[in-house]
């Protein structure tokens, strides 16, 4: 009898740690998930944001690089800052970038927004303004510059739409919906486990009165059965 019980209580216990076994991968993903979201942004989001900050710093660097060939720095900063002129300068080129900058990174990095209407908006301006100064001004005639730097900027905020409409949101969407679809599950995980070891579990059937050991005895023995009969 003890050592029925022992088995039984051992394959109680085998059960247990099979469940905890298999639901142990499930909530690690849990956790994994709100890790993830104590952070703060994504990994998506995170790659980003850097592509925004490569796009300002990439048109600061060409801009640079255009003053310091047509003449030096320092003049053609007073030529183009100073003495602004929207048909020859690239400072307005440079300002826009840091517009697509600061907005997007005001709109995904700090306020997390989860729409793709700052994103539409920078790209909009960005397109339309490039458009219109490659048709009134005169950038054209100033060198490999007047074609890179427009083009560049144009390509670079429709990369920077792409990211966020094919890439970053989806992500997260398909990700907390995952999250969504095993809450559910870890919700009900605990209730289907067994509850804490009990004497009352384990059942002994009583010893049987009728089965005495002279019975016992008999059963092995049919001639002291068949005698006891006779007499």
């Amino acid at each position: 009898m003890d050592s029925r019980c022992s088995s039984s209580a051992d394959s109680r216990l085998t059960g247990r740690g099979g469940w905890s076994a298999n639901t142990t991968p499930l909530s690690a993903r849990v956790e994994s998930y709100e890790a993830g979201g104590k952070k703060c942004i994504s990994d998506v989001r995170r790659t980003f944001c850097l592509f925004v900050t490569f796009d300002l710093l990439f048109i600061t660097l060409l801009w640079i690089i255009e003053l310091n060939v047509n003449g030096g720095i320092q003049k053609q900063l007073k030529e183009e800052v100073l003495n602004y002129d929207y048909h020859i300068s690239f400072f307005d080129i440079f300002i826009l970038a840091v517009f697509r900058f600061a907005t997007l990174i005001l709109a995904y990095a700090v306020c997390k927004l989860r729409h793709w209407w700052a994103v539409a908006i920078t790209t909009a301006v960005s397109c339309a303004f490039l458009i219109i100064k490659v048709i009134l001004s005169k950038l054209l005639s100033q060198g490999a510059f007047g074609y890179l730097l427009p083009i560049i900027s144009f390509v670079l905020a429709w990369i920077e739409t792409w990211l966020l409409d094919f890439k970053v949101l989806p992500q997260e969407t398909e990700d907390e919906n995952r999250y969504l679809s095993i809450m559910p599950a870890t919700d009900r995980a605990p209730l289907l486990g067994p509850g804490p070891l009990s004497d009352g579990q384990f059942y002994s059937p009583p010893e049987s009165l009728a089965d005495s050991d002279e019975d016992l005895d008999d059963k092995h023995d049919p001639e002291k059965g068949l005698i006891q009969q006779v007499t």
